[in-house]
């Protein structure tokens, strides 16, 4: 297995420097099986962690972070606010820096947008921004085109993530686009299909070309695109190859083809 490059990183928008590939945590159940999972990841070479309150994992993160041996500089956490929190913001993220107990969280994201509270929650999180260390940067998930525009027409601080489900089988280039012209960087759960996708032989077949797994293809893919990327297992063996994607270069006539992959899913 190559080294996982953690110096391949995107700048955002207020400085911050964020790795493009990171180890997501999404249904992973806290405790051991999370811990031990984020702990081998940290170990490999990831430096990118992401979890939110409503994944319920948020100590065991924090304690495979804190026993790592690893400074905690040197790695980037995001958690997220989830919504039925957003009028009460200031304590949900007291509340998972406690759990967390890592001392700053580098990115928290408006986990879902509320309708008609779209602005008010942002310029709450920007309050909390301006006002404490405790958070490094702010951004958004699973917000549309309309909802970032809403939230750019008051914002004094610009979100600097959208978080959205993302893969060549349902790749938005409209909010792509709008993103990219926005300085916003797109972030991409559920980048390997939750699985569903991985034998498609229109995948298979790209896989092949370059001697990779399907999943080093889709990841592969964000990260050409500039893509922040979150894959997630629990699976030792899985976690390395995820991490086994610095070594080669998808051609563009490739790229075009997965480009188009959602438009025959």
């Amino acid at each position: 297995m190559s080294k996982l490059n953690i110096e391949s990183k995107v700048k955002l928008n207020n400085g911050t420097q964020m790795p493009l590939l990171g180890f997501g945590t999404y249904q992973i159940p806290d405790g051991e099986i999370t811990y031990n999972s984020v702990l081998y990841a940290l170990k490999i070479g990831y430096r990118h962690i992401d979890t939110a309150k409503f994944y319920g994992n948020e100590i065991s993160v924090g304690g495979a972070i804190r026993d790592s041996g690893i400074p905690r500089k040197d790695i980037f956490v995001t958690t997220k606010l989830w919504p039925n929190d957003a009028l009460n913001a200031e304590k949900a993220l007291e509340t998972s820096l406690k759990k967390l107990d890592i001392g700053y969280i580098d990115l928290y994201l408006i986990h879902w947008p509320l309708p008609g509270l779209v602005k008010k929650t942002w310029k709450r999180l920007e309050k909390i921004y301006k006002n404490s260390d405790t958070i490094k940067a702010i951004g958004v998930s699973n917000h549309n085109v309309n909802q970032i525009k809403s939230i750019l027409s008051i914002a004094t601080v610009k979100p600097v993530v959208n978080q959205v489900k993302c893969s060549p089988y349902n790749f938005d280039p409209k909010m792509y686009e709008f993103c990219q012209k926005n300085d916003i960087v797109m972030e991409a759960w559920g980048p390997l299909t939750q699985g569903k996708k991985l034998s498609d032989e229109n995948l298979t077949t790209i896989a092949e070309k370059y001697d990779k797994s399907p999943a080093q293809i889709l990841l592969r893919w964000c990260i050409q695109k500039g893509i922040v990327t979150i894959p997630k297992s629990t699976h030792e063996k899985r976690v390395a190859e995820n991490a086994d994607i610095f070594d080669f270069q998808i051609s563009e006539s490739d790229i075009r083809k997965l480009d188009n992959f959602s438009k025959k899913a």
